[in-house]
Order: C-alpha cells, then sequence, then structure tokens
C-alpha cells in the first residue's frame, strides 16, 4: 500500500499539500479530519449508477483512505504500548521499594549480635 503511495506520488490536503510520510508527524485529531474529508470525497463521487466506471481517481482516494486508517491505527496501538511499558515500570519501582521496606524491616528486628556479625561478614 505505501509502495504504491510513494510511487503514484500521493499527497493530502492538510494544510497545502503533504505526502504520505508526513502522515507520521501528525497528531491523530489532524489525521481524523483528513479522514473526514476523504470519506465525503468518497461519498460525494459514488453515485449510485452501474453504468459509471472506476477512475484512477476513485481508486487513489481508496488508497489514501487506507493509508491513513493505517497509520491511525499503528499511533494508536503504539501509544497503547507505550502506556502499558509505563505502568509496568512504574509497578516495577514500586515492587522494588516494597522489597527494600521490607529488607529493612527484617533488619531492624535482628538482634544487635546478629547485626554485628551481618556486618562483619560485609566487610
Amino acid at each position: 500500500m505505501f509502495e504504491k503511495a510513494t510511487r503514484k506520488k500521493l499527497r493530502f490536503s492538510y494544510k497545502g499539500q503533504i505526502s504520505v510520510e508526513d502522515l507520521w508527524d501528525l497528531p491523530l485529531t489532524a489525521l481524523d479530519s483528513i479522514y473526514g474529508q476523504l470519506c465525503k470525497e468518497q461519498e460525494a463521487a459514488s453515485e449510485n449508477s452501474l453504468l459509471k466506471r472506476r477512475t484512477s481517481a476513485d481508486s487513489d482516494r481508496t488508497l489514501r483512505l487506507g493509508l491513513v486508517k493505517h497509520v491511525v491505527e499503528t499511533k494508536m496501538a503504539e501509544d497503547d504500548a507505550r502506556k502499558l511499558r509505563a505502568e509496568r515500570k512504574m509497578k516495577k519501582e514500586r515492587i522494588a521499594e516494597i522489597i527494600a521496606k521490607k529488607q529493612d524491616e527484617s533488619l531492624e528486628s535482628m538482634s544487635i549480635d546478629d547485626l554485628k556479625k551481618t556486618m562483619e561478614e560485609l566487610e
């Protein structure tokens, strides 16, 4: 799909003309706006007629719709993965804090003699 689009040098209407590569730099709201505009164009171009033949403009529009949809889905999946990684990192840090706290409690419950022995072993 992307190879076809780059070979055709497809452009998208958004604050002028942008290329396929530029889609990756846009926020989701801008991509949604582009998708909506393409859908409107698709609806306007499609007539209920058996005699109308598909033109290259129709196939280009369908390709553009597919590209924008793919970019949005990919960016949303990446965002979900980023959030999941952040949640896991926070959980790991919290568990490390609890482990350290329990280790401190374990040390505090030791007798003075046991603490001295442990300290000597560390030297």
